[in-house]
Order: C-alpha cells, then sequence, then structure tokens
C-alpha cells in the first residue's frame, strides 16, 4: 500500500481516524456538513509520523522505560518524557515528507499564516477527548517555520501530561499515532467555544456559549473571564458580561501578543444575542452530523462563524434511549442495588431479563423510569416514602425534579398505592419462623432444578432452556409470599423507628432490637469465615503459606501442608455455600470467589490475627442477649406512659415481627446470585465451545455482548469482532464516569442533598443505619481483596454489597458513599452492632486513609479528627 503524507481537509472524514488523526477527522467531517465554514488546509497523516519514528530508533527503548514507569512518578514521567520528545524534534523530516507539505502549502498560499495543531488518533473521541493533551502553534508563517512546528505536534504526543493520561486510561503508547493539522489562520473579532448541552447540569436542551475578543487562546489560558451566554428553544435565557481586560491577537510576522483592550469596549459583549442565537444553531446541526452533545471551537470573522475544532463532551452521562418525545425521570439502579460501576453487555442485560421491572441501560448502568408513577398523586406519595426512608438523597433529587414547571406532568390518580407506607401497626403476617423456613425450602428446591436440567443443555437449546429459566426466576423472585415476609421486616423496622422515638424519644431503637436476628444468610456469611479461621489458626505452616498465596490453584496446595487438609475443607465447605458471591455481584460477568478465591485470604488471614477461637458464636451470642435485654427495657419503659400497655403490646408484636423476617430480607438475593452463578457456568461453557470453533478468540468475549446477541452468535455460529472491540472500548469509558442517583430525559443528573441543620459544620453528612458512637482509624478501601485490618478500623468505602460483610466482623463501623436505610450493608452492620452512617458524598475522597474519624451512627454524620 502506498505511503500517503498529506492529505487534503476536504478528501477526509470521521472514518479515517487512523489515518489523520482525531482531530482532523472531525475538522474534515465538519467541513462536509452544509452551512458550517472551516478554515481550508490539509493533514500531515500518521504514516508520516510512523515513518520518522523509524527514523529514531531510541524512542523504542525510552518508550519500554515510560511504559513500565508509575503514572504517579512524575519525576520519572517528566524526564522520560521530555527525552522522547527531543528525540523526536531532532529527527530531520525525510525529504519526501518534507516535500509533500511544502507542496500542499503551495496550493494554499506558502506564505499565508497557518495554524499547526496536534491531531492523535486517541483524541476527541467519544468516550474520550484527550482535551489539551498536545500542542497547536498559531500564525506560523513560512515553509521552514511550518516544518518546525510539525516536528514540534509529533513531539508533543508525549507531553508529561498526555503519557499521564494514557496511562490512566489504560492506553498503550505504541497504540496512538500523531497526525498534524496544517490549516489557515483564522484573524477573528471574537472567538470562544460552545457546548451545545450545558457542561454543568447536563441538561441537552441549554447550550452555552463562552465569548471573548480576539483569538481563542485568551479563554482556554485563563487570561480573560469570558461572557457567558445559555440558550434554549432558540432563546438566550440567560447572559453574564465580563470585564474582558485583555486580548490575544496575531502578529504580522508570526506567533501572538496579549493586547489591552480599550476601556470602553471592556464591558460590552463579544457577541449580541442574535449572533449566539445564530451560533447555537449552527451547533444544533454540527450536533446532530455527529449524533452527540459537542464542545465547538469557533471563531467570528466578518460577522460570519468558522469553525476550528468539534469534539464530544465526554462528561456528559449519557441518557437512556426512548423511542417517543416524552419526559422521563430515570431512577438509577446501582445505587438500590449498591453497585454504582458499570456493568458489561451481558450483565447489563441478564439483569433486565430476570428483573421484575422495566430498566433502562445508560453509560454502562441501568435506570428505572419513574415519570408515570411521580405523575399520579397517589403513585407520587408512595414512591417518594419509599424512597425517603431507604434513601433520603434520591427522594430530595425526585422532589428537586417534581419542583421544575411541568416536567412531570399531573395525571388523573389510577387508585393504587404507590408503594407500602410505613408507619401502619397491623402485622401483614404473623410472627411464624416456619414461614422463612419454607420460603428458603422452595428456593433451594428450585435452585437445585436449575442445577440438574441445565447439565445437558448446549448450543441454541441452551438459550432456549435459559429463557424458561428466567421465567422461574422471576417467579421465585415475586412470589406474594416472599415479599410480604420481606415488607412485614421492614416495616416493622420503620414503625418501631418511629413510634418509640414518638414514645421514648430514641433515635433508631431498631438498631439494636435486631441484632443477631436469625436466618440472615448474608451475616451468617460473615461469622462463618471466623470459623474457617479458627482451623487455620492452629497451623502455623498454614498462615504462612497463606500469606504468600497469587495463585487461584493454592486450594490444591495447601493438602501437602500440615493441617494443610482440614484447612483446604473448611474453604471449600465455605466456598460451596457462598462461591457465588463477589463484589458487584448483579454483574453475572464478576468474578465470583469460587473463580477466585483469592479474594478471600487477605479477610481469612485478618480473621486469624484479629479473633480469638469461637468468635462467631460469641459474637453472635452476644448479639442476640444485647437484643433481648433491650426489647425488655423497651417494653419495660413502655408500660410505665399511659396507655402503657396498649403500646407496649403493638411494641411486643413489631419486634416479634422484626425478629422473624429482617434476617430473610438478605435471602431472595442469595437466591437470584445463587441461580446467576449456575446460569454463568453453562454460558462461559458455552463460550468454550465458540473458542474452539474458531468463532470466538477468548471466552470471555461473551461479557461484551447481549444475552440476545450471544443466543444469536450460538445459532449462527458467526461473532463480530469489531462490536466486541467497541463494547470493550466504551466499557473503559464508562468507568471515569459517576452515575447520578436521578437523571431526566433532558440529561440533567440529580444526587440530592441533605436539608439538616443537626450536625456539626465541619461534618459530613450522611444517613444514619446503625445506631452509636466510635472513633478509630479509617480504612478507606475500595477493593475488599486488599483488606488489611486492625482491631478497632472503621472502614470506608464507595458502596458494600452482600460480599464485603465478611470484612464486617473485624472493624468497628462504617461509612459509604452510597446506600440507604434497608440496604443490605445497613441491614448488616445493624445485625453485627456497628455505627455506621452511609450516603456521604465523596466520603473515600475526603477521608484519608489512616485518619482518625468519628462515626456518629445514631445521628447520621461523620467527624474527621486532628
Amino acid at each position: 500500500m502506498t505511503e500517503q503524507y498529506v492529505l487534503d481537509l476536504q478528501e477526509v472524514d470521521e472514518t479515517q481516524l487512523a489515518v489523520v488523526g482525531g482531530k482532523g477527522a472531525h475538522l474534515g467531517g465538519l467541513s462536509r456538513i452544509e452551512g458550517v465554514r472551516v478554515p481550508c488546509g490539509f493533514c500531515v497523516t500518521t504514516d508520516a509520523f510512523r515513518r520518522v519514528m523509524v527514523e529514531a530508533p531510541s524512542v523504542d527503548d525510552l518508550l519500554d522505560r515510560l511504559s513500565r514507569v508509575n503514572p504517579d512518578d512524575r519525576e520519572a514521567v517528566r524526564s522520560l518524557s521530555a527525552q522522547v520528545r527531543r528525540t523526536i524534534e531532532e529527527v530531520a523530516i525525510p525529504g519526501d515528507i518534507a516535500a509533500a507539505i511544502t507542496r500542499a502549502l503551495a496550493q494554499h498560499g506558502e506564505q499565508t499564516a497557518y495554524a499547526v495543531r496536534s491531531s492523535a488518533t486517541a483524541e476527541d473521541l467519544p468516550t474520550a477527548s484527550f482535551a489539551g493533551q498536545q500542542d497547536t502553534y498559531l500564525n506560523v508563517v513560512g515553509p521552514t517555520a511550518i516544518l518546525q512546528h510539525v516536528s514540534r505536534c509529533w513531539a508533543s504526543l508525549f507531553t508529561e501530561r498526555a503519557v499521564t493520561y494514557r496511562r490512566r486510561h489504560g492506553i498503550d503508547h505504541r497504540t496512538v499515532h500523531m497526525a498534524v493539522v496544517v490549516q489557515r489562520m483564522a484573524f477573528p473579532q471574537a472567538s470562544g467555544i460552545l457546548f451545545t448541552a450545558d457542561p454543568v447540569t447536563g441538561n441537552r436542551k441549554v447550550a452555552t456559549v463562552d465569548a471573548g475578543f480576539g483569538l481563542g487562546e485568551a479563554l482556554v489560558s485563563g487570561l480573560v473571564n469570558p461572557d457567558v451566554f445559555k440558550v434554549c428553544d432558540g432563546e438566550v435565557v440567560s447572559k453574564a458580561i465580563a470585564a474582558k481586560q485583555r486580548a490575544v491577537h496575531a502578529l504580522r510576522a508570526g506567533g501572538t501578543e496579549e493586547v489591552a483592550i480599550d476601556p470602553q469596549r471592556q464591558e460590552q459583549p463579544a457577541l449580541t444575542d442574535a449572533q449566539v442565537v445564530r451560533l447555537v444553531q449552527l451547533g444544533r446541526r454540527i450536533e446532530a452530523h455527529f449524533g452527540r452533545p459537542q464542545d465547538i471551537e469557533w471563531c467570528l470573522v466578518d460577522d460570519g462563524f468558522q469553525i476550528v475544532q468539534s469534539r464530544p463532551i465526554t462528561t456528559l452521562f449519557p441518557i437512556p434511549e426512548a423511542d417517543d418525545q416524552e419526559n422521563h425521570v430515570y431512577v438509577s439502579v446501582g445505587h438500590q442495588q449498591m453497585m454504582t460501576d458499570p456493568m458489561k453487555p451481558l450483565g447489563l442485560s441478564m439483569w433486565q431479563l430476570t428483573a421484575m421491572v422495566a430498566m433502562q441501560e445508560a453509560g454502562g448502568r441501568l435506570f428505572v423510569d419513574v415519570a408515570r408513577r411521580l405523575a399520579a398523586p397517589e403513585g407520587r406519595a408512595g414512591l417518594l416514602d419509599l424512597m425517603g426512608r431507604g434513601d433520603p438523597l434520591t427522594r430530595d433529587a425526585l422532589e428537586t425534579v417534581l419542583d421544575r414547571d411541568d416536567f412531570v406532568p399531573a395525571l388523573p390518580d389510577a387508585g393504587r398505592p404507590g408503594g407500602p407506607r410505613a408507619g401502619d401497626a397491623s402485622a401483614p403476617l404473623e410472627a411464624d419462623p416456619a414461614i422463612v423456613t419454607e420460603l428458603i425450602e422452595r428456593s433451594q428446591v428450585s435452585i437445585a432444578a436449575l442445577e440438574r436440567d441445565i447439565r445437558t443443555k448446549t448450543g441454541p437449546a441452551l438459550f432456549d432452556f435459559l429463557l424458561e429459566a428466567f421465567e422461574e426466576h422471576k417467579r421465585v423472585l415475586g412470589d406474594p409470599l416472599s415479599m410480604q415476609a420481606i415488607m412485614a421486616g421492614m416495616e416493622a423496622t420503620w414503625w418501631l423507628n418511629d413510634k418509640l422515638q414518638e414514645w421514648l424519644g430514641e433515635k433508631n431503637a431498631a438498631d439494636t432490637l435486631t441484632l443477631s436476628a436469625p436466618d440472615n444468610v448474608t451475616s451468617e456469611m460473615g461469622l462463618a469465615l471466623l470459623d474457617v479461621a479458627d482451623v487455620i489458626r492452629p497451623h502455623p505452616e498454614v498462615v504462612a503459606f497463606l500469606r504468600g498465596v497469587e495463585d487461584e490453584g493454592f486450594l490444591d496446595e495447601l493438602a501437602k501442608l500440615e493441617g494443610g487438609t482440614a484447612a483446604r475443607d473448611a474453604i471449600e465447605a465455605y466456598l460451596d455455600r457462598y462461591g457465588m458471591r463477589c463484589v458487584g455481584e448483579i454483574d453475572i460477568t464478576r468474578p465470583r470467589w469460587r473463580e477466585r478465591p483469592t479474594t478471600l485470604v487477605p479477610v481469612i488471614l485478618d480473621n486469624v490475627r484479629i479473633f480469638e477461637p469461637g468468635a462467631a458464636e460469641r459474637r453472635f451470642e452476644e448479639g442476640r442477649q444485647k437484643a433481648h435485654k433491650k426489647e425488655h427495657d423497651v417494653l419495660s419503659r413502655l408500660r410505665a406512659l399511659p396507655d402503657g400497655d396498649q403500646k407496649a403490646d403493638a411494641a411486643k408484636r413489631m419486634i416479634d415481627q422484626v425478629r422473624t423476617f429482617i434476617g430473610y430480607r438478605e435471602y431472595p438475593k442469595y437466591g437470584i446470585i445463587s441461580r446467576y452463578f449456575v446460569y454463568k457456568q453453562a454460558l462461559l461453557a458455552e463460550g468454550e465451545r465458540l473458542v474452539r470453533a474458531d468463532v470466538l478468540p477468548d471466552k470471555e468475549d461473551i461479557f461484551y455482548l447481549t444475552f440476545q446477541e450471544l443466543h444469536e452468535v450460538a445459532r449462527s455460529n458467526q461473532a463480530d469482532d469489531q462490536l466486541i472491540q467497541q463494547r470493550k472500548e466504551a466499557f473503559r469509558s464508562y468507568d471515569a464516569l459517576t452515575p447520578p442517583r436521578v437523571l431526566t430525559s433532558d440529561g440533567e443528573a440529580f444526587n440530592g442533598a441533605y436539608r439538616r441543620d443537626d450536625a456539626p459544620a465541619d461534618a459530613l453528612i450522611g444517613l444514619p443505619v446503625s445506631a452509636g458512637t466510635i472513633e478509630g482509624r479509617a480504612r478507606v478501601i475500595l477493593d475488599m481483596a486488599e483488606a488489611d485490618l486492625e482491631a478497632g478500623d472503621i472502614l470506608v468505602t464507595t458502596f458494600t454489597d452482600p460480599s464485603w460483610s465478611p470484612l464486617f466482623v473485624g472493624i468497628a463501623g462504617l461509612v459509604t458513599e452510597v446506600g440507604g436505610l434497608m440496604t443490605h450493608g445497613a441491614v448488616i452492620a445493624r445485625e453485627y452492632g456497628l455505627p455506621a452512617v452511609v450516603g456521604v458524598e465523596k466520603a473515600t475522597r475526603l477521608i484519608r486513609d489512616g485518619q482518625r474519624i468519628r462515626v456518629h451512627g445514631t445521628d447520621g454524620y461523620v467527624e474527621v479528627l486532628p
């Protein structure tokens, strides 16, 4: 294939990213949109860059060293990246490349002023903008200067910030190449940036225009504050005109200079309202062409707009797709399920297929549209009540949306309550432990049948079988008796907290009354790992071996050590019961403990070190005794009140109800995840079959297909490799996004706020979910496998799903960024008697690992201590 070193902008479009880089591809695409003016010019292609890199063989060694350096070691990154740049700049541009550039200059005007702009192949992408990572040179005049600045642009691929950015995004330096855009210089009266969606709120209907006098460098460099205009539905809805004291202008001989603005002009708007509206119309055309909100650099030249750059706004959280023009209000599923990380396509589609409500996907997360529930008065009241008791931030976010005029139109009430109402003292179920026993047995029988029947299924027959299995899955999940049992425990908790505060002035009394509740599979999971530690503790050789474990096959090696067989059997028995669990377990693609048992080793070793033998039984019994004592105390105090016997009898019914049913609250999730592990093993076996048939290169590529797509691959024995690659890149990009609690179809993201003034001014506010106050060392842990705890430590993390429970036995308190009163972490914290505050925004960033903190679990705030 003949190498092309120069292409005119008119010859390229968005499909040629590998040839002309992100900026060049976008400018080529822009120049093809009717009515959009782009300064003419050409691209020096990536072929030229690769040729120059070959001429500098020492760069290879420097890149090897750069890829091994820790991205946080700024001095090493700075030194090595400077060496790479110097080496590239010192390479003489080969004669044929220089000649091609000079010929292109002759066609566009040899002594014309140009902007010479870097255009990397990993730049201005839908998933990562890389804005400002490489260099641009303005007002460059003459072939010699142009060639020199082309070399500088090539070298700017290795600026310190670009190198660090790539490392943090997991992009190999060698896979990124640099093209250079050489474009006629625009000499504008005004310039700036247009965002076709509000970059702060995310609202896709509001465009924001930043404008200043002269070249845009004055705004980009922070030399001046811009005028800011907001436009909605073709009208300027707000504007703030800044005092613009300086501007950047081009010099006749080349280069740029700062100039002072005449005092009479400083507070004049850089654009008229009519010009702003016209610019936004242009922006909407560009947005429609590229199919997503854009960050556009523009120049005003003789009352006409020229576009010099357009890139996607990558910081906006995507909106679920809807096939209508109605307003929608989406609530985050991840905040309810304690898993706000992105999910892979197979995980998303499996949860959608097995969930009881319809869900939409966006940004690798799932959302439920509650607009219709909010529109009906009774549905709204029930939903807000339920959300508020679980997570006040979600309720506040929904109320903020409702405060927007007419965003959620009022509908006549359908007459059906929108959710359970708290405070009703009538028990929906008799407090009979046999009910829970029966429900658990039903679930176990159903899972055993699934395990038995799936063994013989393969190929398309497996997918037909699974579709039937999903119906059984939903039938068990929606079992009316199961739903009643869950609600009985939750409603009893709410009733006790409300009534005992009203009658006795005591906050969160139910926290103590639920200690060591029976039949809680999640709290039992944590205590069972203490029993595993008891088996291992007497054998120093086993303990020493586990400290050095890295390989997942370590269980087979254990049997060779003294005491190792008993240790292996204890761990195996634990995995037989709980091995289907893992962090982020609602995503079926996440590695389970049975697949990656090394995850549990640090926790087992912590338990060996921190606890004495028999700790599990003692912990459970101590909790049971505290709950019994609390019950006696509460009932005695109630009987001393007016109408005391009546109040005590009602409270006794609720205490019996909560202790009978609150533990079962955790079982349905255990059943779901048990089924998921069966589904996953069958689907991975199918993945192995597809690898053997040369349909897929890796069995885990199935994770990047939806269930429906994988079904089709199994039927046709054909897979779209390009689609799988695109999905992998998209998944990586979603990791950088933080999902909001509530998202509207306009793109506005809401996270809610606590409306409280009952905490110290500098305290971190959250939701009180488990009573008590504890002071200790904060351990900020984002990965359970990296836990290293001491007695008395307080765990600080983003979220805790059931898989974190084994850590709970070794900590003194809990702080999380996400959570609610009835989420798993809160339930288990109460069972173990751990003071806990959840829903603390940015807790893992505001609290440093090792700091001393005080957790106020009764009042819902955290103090960082000196």
